[in-house]
């Protein structure tokens, strides 16, 4: 499918979705400017809403995603509500995990999102036990595992793509590469310039494409997805963007050139779309002001609901966990 011909319904969903990861993400870094508002490292991704847009917006509800610590945006494009993700991030009891994963470990299984996980590279080979439980069952769905340009150098990320490529696993590999892997950039730790071009090694495609491109993203996520449904086996997408805060919001960037972070700033996924959309007069300003104020009473609505939830109770601890028990028993 051509991206420049897709429906008019569908580059406005894909503007929704990505106004409210924007409009989430900018009220967390105001509350972690607060004292005491938020617990733990909230670690962002402002200016990387077109990748997880994008990407999620190709798959179907029942079809899984894997994701890492910079997660907010990819669990809200696979339907989280913001209510409940915002209380969880506040470590309350009305959380998507009751209180006990915080920003960086969540889980939301009821929309097919089975783990974030802080442990560089630890998504993919776990991802790919769910692909296995995909073909295994014959089931049509994929799986899908985002992970950054630092990931893409770990040993399980290799692993997992040569096992998925060996068995032919309906899973898509989604780097998203944002030039960071904490403070060093990406040619400081990356040999190869695209990383998408290490996909021939496990004899899988493996494509780039610009990752403040909503819509192309939309449309090589969707030809990488139709292959796995065919049962052709996983696919490798490296979504070229960048990461416009730190690592967490307590680091500063400091090490960063500011006329990059203007230059990148001039591509702006929310913003591209939205000129695009006005500049073909698929849209009118009121509309899509209509959705910015949608999207920000949606989110002021998270952060209340949030701060008048309760804090878990103590003896809650070890409540709904999953334990390995001996024997079965």
């Amino acid at each position: 499918m051509d991206s420049h011909k897709l429906p008019v319904s569908l580059k406005k969903t894909m503007y929704e979705k990505m106004v409210l990861i924007r409009t989430f993400e900018e009220k967390l870094v105001e509350l972690s400017q607060q004292e005491k508002r938020v617990p733990g490292m909230q670690i962002l991704a402002n200016g990387q809403e077109a990748a997880a847009v994008g990407i999620i917006e190709a798959l179907r509800p029942d079809d899984v995603i894997v994701t890492n610590h910079r997660s907010h945006g990819h669990l809200l494009a696979k339907g989280a509500e913001p209510r409940y993700l915002m209380a969880e991030i506040m470590g309350k009891a009305t959380g998507v995990n009751r209180g006990k994963s915080g920003t960086l470990h969540m889980a939301v299984p009821e929309v097919n999102a089975l783990m974030t996980t802080t442990v560089v590279g630890a998504g993919a080979p776990l991802a790919v036990g769910a692909a296995f439980a995909q073909q295994y069952r014959n089931e049509s769905n994929v799986t899908v595992v985002f992970f950054g340009d630092g990931a893409a150098a770990e040993g399980s990320v290799h692993e997992a793509m040569n096992l998925a490529a060996l068995w032919k696993l309906p899973i898509i590999f989604v780097c998203e590469n944002n030039c960071w892997a904490g403070a060093q950039g990406l040619h400081e730790h990356c040999s190869i310039g695209n990383i998408a071009r290490r996909a021939v090694a496990y004899g899988m495609p493996g494509e780039s494409v610009d990752g403040n491109d909503v819509e192309k993203l939309y449309t090589l996520a969707s030809k990488m997805v139709a292959r796995c449904r065919d049962a052709e086996g996983p696919a490798l997408i490296e979504a070229k963007t960048y990461r416009m805060r730190g690592h967490g919001e307590q680091d500063h960037q400091h090490y960063v050139d500011k006329k990059e972070l203007q230059r990148w700033s001039q591509l702006c996924p929310v913003k591209r779309l939205k000129d695009k959309m006005l500049s073909d007069s698929l849209v009118t300003q009121a509309e899509l002001q209509a959705i910015d104020s949608e999207m920000e009473a949606k989110i002021n609505d998270a952060v209340k609901f949030a701060d008048e939830s309760p804090y878990p109770l103590p003896d809650e601890a070890l409540e709904n966990l999953w334990v390995a028990v001996k024997g079965g028993r």
